[in-house]
């Protein structure tokens, strides 16, 4: 398995492996512009935009996750946000998720911003079962705001 950038030529493999993460948290019909957009914006270059890892296997993605830098007043330097992490389901338990998750750790480590953080759904209790060997859970809990009318 190698972790490495997302590169342009992933685009159908990331797509794919996106709608997984994106049905698994109950979106199931978003439309291509969505993923256009995404994939654009992980594509941008720009420092301040999203980053994108893949995990890849015998020449097939297995696995993704975004990440983006932003300012944080009480961290001079900024934090890191991991905003999505997803492996397919025939390479879960493989290492895929573990590996994506250091691969973030490194890439902020090397921004000089070692303070990364993200969220996951409650009941998503084999991500919790990994997330609690590489990471500390926060005593916070988060809020929305309501669905405006």
């Amino acid at each position: 398995m190698q972790i490495r950038p997302l590169e342009p030529r992933d685009r159908a493999e990331w797509q794919r492996l996106y709608q997984g993460y994106q049905a698994f948290y109950g979106f199931h019909d978003r439309p291509e512009a969505f993923y256009d957009a995404a994939f654009a914006r992980l594509m941008s270059g720009a420092a301040q935009d999203f980053h994108g890892l893949v995990a890849e296997a015998e020449g097939q993605l297995i696995g993704l996750t975004h990440y983006v830098f932003h300012p944080n007043l009480w961290r001079e330097e900024g934090v890191c946000y991991l905003q999505d992490l997803f492996t397919d389901a025939a390479a879960r338990g493989k290492g895929a998720g573990r590996a994506l998750i250091e691969a973030v750790y490194a890439a902020a480590d090397r921004a000089g911003v070692p303070n990364v953080y993200w969220l996951t759904a409650e009941d998503n209790y084999p991500g919790r079962a990994l997330y609690d060997r590489v990471g500390v859970k926060s005593p916070f809990i988060r809020y929305n705001r309501p669905p405006q009318a």
